[in-house]
């Protein structure tokens, strides 16, 4: 009797378990901002960053670009022609400062920092019990009162501007599996 209720008891256990109550690793969660960045003399060639470090309004490190880095403070740095940002799930604009060639103290006027305000409009979209929600982007288009991506650099505290021109090639931000923006420099 005891062994047939222990049984009972077993039984109860493990049907209550779902595969739903872990979140798998590759499911898909709330996208990031994909950007190449590409040679403004020549548009069709994708040109790699130096030292681009991007940092958020309110952070204080930076957006981590470089997950692989094994050197303290190299995750906040990328040297690729690609990176993908998040963007704030909270509001519906992020304001983000991208300089290039950050921490370079031998040329620090080679220092380039352009402000860019990110104006969206944001959809939650429920994924599982286990993962709960993802939010979705979509950048405002030009018929909204915002532009999608405003440069919008302050004089007296950047120290020059490095980007020419910004493409929106995407305005639907539900994957990171294409790219939604290039920037010319």
């Amino acid at each position: 009797m005891k062994k047939i209720f222990l049984l009972i008891v077993v039984l109860i256990i493990f049907s209550s378990c779902e595969k739903d109550d872990i979140c798998d690793a590759n499911t898909p969660t709330t996208p990031r901002l994909i950007i190449d960045f590409y040679d403004s003399d020549n548009p069709a060639v994708l040109k790699n960053v130096t030292n681009l470090k991007v940092i958020g309004t309110g952070m204080e490190e930076g957006v981590i670009l470089n997950e692989a880095a094994t050197v303290e403070g190299q995750q906040y740095l990328s040297n690729a022609s690609t990176i993908a940002i998040p963007l704030d799930i909270a509001l519906d604009n992020s304001e983000l400062r991208f300089i290039l060639n950050f921490g370079n103290t031998i040329s620090p006027a080679l220092i380039k920092t352009d402000t860019l305000d990110f104006n969206y409009s944001r959809r939650d979209e429920y994924v599982s019990r286990a993962c709960g929600f993802k939010t979705l982007f979509t950048l405002n288009s030009n018929a909204n009162p915002f532009q999608p991506i405003v440069i919008n650099n302050n004089p007296a505290l950047e120290q020059g501007s490095w980007i020419d021109a910004i493409e929106i090639l995407q305005s639907n931000i539900n994957d990171e599996n294409e790219v939604h923006v290039k920037i010319y420099f």
